[in-house]
């Protein structure tokens, strides 16, 4: 008895979500709130804008 070997990869499957992004994005709001005076901030804001794009999909 043989196997049979596909040429095809596995399909993807998401890893997250849309549930999940808006959980994310809660968070992620709630943080910036908090640390508003934090230089870091940004990246948490740019994280959140991505986050906002990648939920729309």
């Amino acid at each position: 008895m043989t196997a049979t070997v596909s040429a095809e990869p596995a399909r993807a499957r998401a890893v997250l979500s849309n549930q999940d992004f808006k959980l994310l994005q809660e968070a992620v709001v709630f943080y910036i709130k908090a640390h508003e005076d934090d230089p870091a901030t940004s990246k948490y804001v740019n994280l959140h804008h991505r986050l906002s794009s990648a939920g729309r999909r």
